[in-house]
């Protein structure tokens, strides 16, 4: 983003804790990014030509600031500024560069440190779970950085506990729950409230999957795609997968060994003709078998034969609403190798926002997985 008028960007910075505006800054070289089920970020560098912009830059502080960016009056991406750079070149010219991440990024930094016990008469919807997560973590003193809830439902009871002395991070705790066989999915989103204008941040969860409008946002090339890629890896996919838990064991006799799930097999594309290719993953906090296998069911599920993540490139108009994640997208490509053409259905699960600069046009780049 440059200091241009004409410019359709401002960085808003903020108190983490109150919200209040405290400057509007300039930002240059930004880039930023979003996604369905784990942090965005961005990157950008304010440019201090004098002591009097220096003055206000001085005013940000890693870990207490917030910062926003917007977009013709629309949220396009909240955060916290976690670090910063200052830096002089040879010449004395000065910047401060900031690095971001979403505000699901807090979840990271703290640590469950109460026990929170959702089992037997306690087990609840997994939805109402995360939320309650999340106003434990926002309950003590110092920790409530203004995420708001709705009240989506599943449909799904879990039943989990957490120990104090585990020192259980409240993302993972999040995260490995998604991760389950049925599971869900999260994000905190940022917009405007339409009645008081006040800035929201707002925890989305959805069941299997957060989806966003009622109608498909019709992208074409040649048109409004700038350009695609279509990335198609073997080495992160597999035919069998298996979720591999805590160590436990009661004789000290004994040598300790972690629990493993059953092996989950995808029998269909090995009758097609796929060789057997064995994925695995770990996760330290699970103590039960039945959960490792809704784990492994879940990953192998994921991450079938070969993993394929379409991304496009288009440009940024007033046609594109600020809302993207979960939106659907009809894709309609026409060349020398969708000779028939290609229209195709899928859903926006990572947006890459790069603002206009230097005769750059403003793009944004759309990591996509099949519609359901």
């Amino acid at each position: 983003m440059t200091t241009a008028a004409t410019t359709p960007y401002r960085a808003i910075f903020c108190d983490l804790r109150s919200d209040t505006v405290f400057d509007i800054l300039p930002l240059r070289d930004v880039t930023l990014d979003d996604y369905i089920g784990k942090p965005g970020s961005l990157t950008g560098t304010v440019p201090l030509p004098d002591e009097a912009l220096a003055a206000r830059a001085r005013q940000v502080h890693e870990g207490r600031t917030s910062v926003y960016l917007e977009r013709g009056g629309d949220l396009w991406w909240g955060g916290i500024v976690w670090t910063s750079t200052l830096a002089s070149t040879d010449r004395g010219v000065l910047t401060l560069e900031i690095q971001a991440a979403t505000f699901d990024s807090y979840a990271n930094r703290r640590i469950i440190r109460t026990a929170l016990d959702w089992t037997g008469a306690h087990s609840a919807d997994q939805l109402d779970i995360v939320r309650g997560l999340w106003a434990s973590l926002q309950h003590d003193e110092g920790g409530d950085i203004g995420v708001t809830f709705g009240d989506e439902t599943s449909g799904v009871t879990r039943e989990v506990a957490y120990r104090d002395g585990d020192e259980t991070v409240f993302y993972d705790a999040i995260t490995q729950l998604a991760a389950l066989d049925d599971g869900f999915e999260h994000q905190i989103t940022v917009y405007r409230d339409p009645v008081s204008a006040r800035r929201v941040r707002r925890l989305r969860l959805g069941s299997p999957r957060i989806t966003t409008g009622s109608t498909d946002l019709v992208l074409d090339m040649p048109g409004s795609i700038l350009a695609y890629s279509f990335p198609a890896d073997a080495t992160r996919g597999g035919t069998t997968a298996r979720a591999r838990g805590a160590s436990v064991n009661d004789d000290q006799a004994e040598e300790s060994r972690p629990l493993v799930s059953d092996v989950q097999v995808a029998e269909d594309l090995i009758s097609a003709g796929y060789p057997r290719v064995d994925l695995t993953a770990d996760y330290n906090t699970v103590t039960d078998v039945p959960t490792l296998n809704s784990l492994a069911t879940a990953e192998l599920a994921a991450s079938r034969g070969a993993v394929v993540i379409p991304e496009i490139t288009i440009r940024l108009d007033d046609l594109v609403p600020p809302t993207l994640l979960g939106r659907t997208v009809r894709l309609r490509i026409h060349d020398a190798w969708w000779a028939e053409g290609l229209d195709a259905r899928y859903r926006i699960i990572g947006v890459k926002v790069t603002p206009p600069q230097r005769g750059r046009p403003d793009t944004a780049d759309l990591y996509l997985e099949e519609a359901v």
